[in-house]
């Protein structure tokens, strides 16, 4: 393993102390940086330093724990949750009509010899067929000194089965129901918890398998249909209206409406023609396409897609840290409380069968299974679903950083505003518009272009310009038939001899205070128009401000623009705060002196120009383009360049680190609750084996409701600006 970031699949795993060992034993070995290992997904994300490590130094180190790892395979990826819940269904299937049978049997014929014995066979097969996986993982441990989950389950059930054992030839009362239910009950618990983790992983499966399987590629005159592991970047694809596309590439021949929906989350197809570039996977909606092929396989933006929300799933929050430190130590200190229940009966109440049940009790009840699961589960659930609406969030720490941002700095250009600019307004003469425009066809201005649009979607016919002259940072003049025109600032028409009459004064004067640039149209020697363009608002920043506010975040905008037209950009979209004259160099000082006030600040730009404001912000939110979505200097980015998500991105934050406190609440809580419960033979033992396991399933499922997240046309704000 050369240097770099690798993800590991780990096998033995079961509860929170596994995660702990496994991480221990990795991170202590020469060559890595650091590790993270993540029970929920059963991998471990390893950072390795310049001079590598090799891999079986690794596996060596994982195998003396009683664990195993392996590089992981993303080809794999998609089939490894079904098999896990394979595994322990045909187990539960042998173990509940025996354990069902066992439990009828004592209950109603225990005064009979042949019933007894008859449920001491019918356990055998429950204790060491259906339940063999504890009794393997106890064995493993034990041969390294190590006890976890498995250990507290083996050591429970063998300690019920061989007591009824040696009561069935010595006459005593027997427990044969307590081992068979306990385990079936285990079973069930570990069937549903690999179900739910399943469904909670489904975000990258259903990534991987969006993507298309075969190509149409142009060679010569025929059209040849390729698997898409054969299509080469430079390659000409056809595509035809309804299919997929196969790789990113850009449109060389053709024009269509796209649905873009497994990128941005949006459902409204968007309009795409030569010279544009598309992604794989979105699907062509009318019009056949020739495309040419620029990313193809690990490279495309549903590879890249499919790659951060992996690395977001492996990741984990800081509250993790907590829990980590806990069930590394959970399980001997359980083990302990065990034997001193089973001894404390004995000595002060003198009851053999109390000390076994209550002892039993401490052992299953305490397993810290839902402390491993509280935080991946939810951080799972959370960045899935961020990415199935188009919102890609870089791992658990940045969740945890989320749900803490009191403020929102938007940067103007491309950002709140559209990043192009557009014909907004027309005063004076009525043949202003068409001869500015006119004129203005000899220039690749920004400005030109939008005048020029403008015109032309007003229905105008443009003459062609004679006699075309620039001046730079000015304007332009050309000849439009028989009159000379020019169209620029005003200092450009007082420089060729044009007056400006008063009646077209407050017309300019009221573009200006609307936050518009004015440009002046001039021949004959007089002014005969004005003209405003502008970087118009998105349609939904407004309501991107107004919901932020309702959610107690104060917003703020930063530009490089003159202090009243960004007033007057800020006033229409509802910003009180309006940081202007900023250099793009200077962006990332002004972050900062909001966090030495002690803000909590979120940067919001378009991840090129602002990369080191988003850098130095507390939580960076790069605006993306659908292909670009690897913006680096981001801890969050959003695929669609959609505002909206911005209000989604923090309430997510909030609602999947609430869901990871409800989490740990309930993992810590029912173990200390229930701990005294069965130490005191206040829980039987089967009862406390049900509850174990109905508490990992509802970890789990408590986070799965962070899928619904969204689905309402309009997203409630979550109040306060902590969450």
């Amino acid at each position: 393993m050369g240097p770099g970031e690798f993800t590991l699949d780990v096998e033995g795993m079961t509860c929170g102390s596994c995660a702990v060992r496994v991480q221990n034993a990795i991170e202590r070995q020469p060559g890595v940086i650091a590790c993270s290992v993540n029970l929920a997904t059963n991998q471990a994300q390893v950072k390795v330093a310049e001079a590598g490590v090799p891999l079986e130094t690794l596996q060596m180190a994982v195998r003396e724990r009683g664990y195993d790892v392996a590089m992981h395979d993303d080809r794999a990826a998609p089939g490894s949750r079904e098999g896990e819940e394979r595994r322990w269904i045909w187990r539960l299937w042998l173990a509940w009509p025996l354990g069902v049978a066992v439990m009828a049997l004592s209950m109603g014929f225990m005064d009979r010899d042949w019933a007894r014995w008859t449920a001491f066979v019918l356990t055998i097969p429950v204790q060491f067929v259906a339940g063999w996986p504890f009794l393997k993982g106890a064995a493993i441990r034990a041969r390294r000194l190590s006890a976890n989950m498995d250990t507290l389950i083996a050591v429970g059930t063998l300690a019920a089965f061989s007591y009824s054992v040696w009561s069935l030839v010595a006459g005593g009362d027997i427990y044969f129901d307590t081992s068979a239910l306990i385990i079936a009950f285990l079973l069930l618990g570990r069937y549903f918890e690999a179900r739910a983790k399943g469904r909670a992983s489904q975000a990258i499966r259903r990534l991987l398998e969006m993507g298309a399987k075969a190509a149409t590629l142009v060679r010569g005159d025929q059209d040849v249909v390729v698997p898409i592991e054969e299509v080469r970047v430079g390659d000409l694809l056809r595509v035809r209206p309804g299919h997929k596309i196969p790789v990113d590439g850009d449109i060389v021949e053709g024009s269509s409406a796209m649905d873009e929906s497994m990128l941005t989350g949006e459902s409204v197809p968007v309009e795409r023609t030569v010279g544009d570039r598309i992604a794989g996977a979105t699907i062509v909606a009318d019009g056949m396409l020739l495309v040419r092929a620029t990313a193809v396989g690990a490279d495309t933006a549903l590879a890249q897609i499919a790659r951060l929300v992996a690395r977001a799933q492996e990741g984990k929050a800081p509250v993790q840290r907590l829990a980590d430190r806990i069930a590394g130590v959970f399980t001997p200190a359980v083990m302990a409380a065990a034997a001193l229940t089973a001894l404390g009966w004995l000595v002060i109440g003198g009851d053999p069968t109390k000390a076994l049940s209550a002892a039993v009790a401490v052992l299953i009840i305490a397993c810290p299974c839902a402390m491993g699961l509280a935080t991946p589960a939810a951080i799972m659930v959370g960045t899935g679903r961020g990415a199935q609406l188009g919102i890609l969030i870089r791992g658990g720490e940045v969740l945890e950083r989320s749900r803490r941002i009191d403020t929102v700095v938007f940067d103007k250009t491309g950002t709140l505003t559209e990043g192009r600019m557009s014909l907004v307004g027309v005063a004076g003469d009525e043949r202003t518009l068409e001869l500015a425009a006119a004129a203005e066809q000899g220039s690749e201005h920004p400005i030109a272009r939008a005048v020029v649009e403008g015109a032309r979607a007003r229905g105008l016919s443009l003459p062609t310009p004679g006699g075309f002259r620039a001046h730079p940072g000015s304007g332009v003049r050309a000849r439009i038939g028989d009159v000379v025109v020019a169209v620029g600032r005003r200092s450009l028409l007082e420089a060729t001899g044009h007056a400006i009459p008063e009646a077209l004064e407050p017309e300019a004067a009221r573009f200006l205070s609307e936050g518009r640039t004015v440009f002046w149209v001039g021949w004959e020697g007089e002014a005969r128009g004005v003209l405003a363009v502008s970087d118009e608002l998105k349609p939904n920043a407004g309501d991107v401000v107004r919901r932020l506010k309702a959610m107690g975040v104060e917003v703020a905008m930063i530009t490089g623009d003159n202090g009243s037209t960004a007033e007057a950009v800020g006033r229409r979209v509802g910003i009180d705060q309006v940081l202007a004259e900023v250099l793009p160099g200077n962006k990332a000082a002004e972050v900062e002196r909001l966090q030495a006030a002690g803000r909590v600040v979120a940067m919001v730009g378009d991840g090129i120009n602002d990369g080191p404001a988003l850098a130095q912000a507390d939580l960076g939110i790069a605006l993306g383009t659908g292909t670009d979505v690897a913006i680096e200097a981001s801890d969050l980015t959003l695929i669609s360049g959609d505002l909206i998500g911005v209000v989604r991105a923090i309430e997510l934050s909030r609602r999947t680190f609430r869901t990871i406190v409800q989490n740990l609440f309930w993992a810590f809580g029912y173990n200390v609750a229930a701990i005294p419960l069965a130490a005191a033979a206040l829980l039987n033992p089967i009862v406390a084996a049900a509850a174990m396991g109905f508490s990992s399933v509802s970890v789990v499922s408590n986070s799965l409701r962070l899928r619904r997240f969204g689905r309402s046309a309009s997203t409630p704000p979550v109040s306060g600006p902590r969450g």
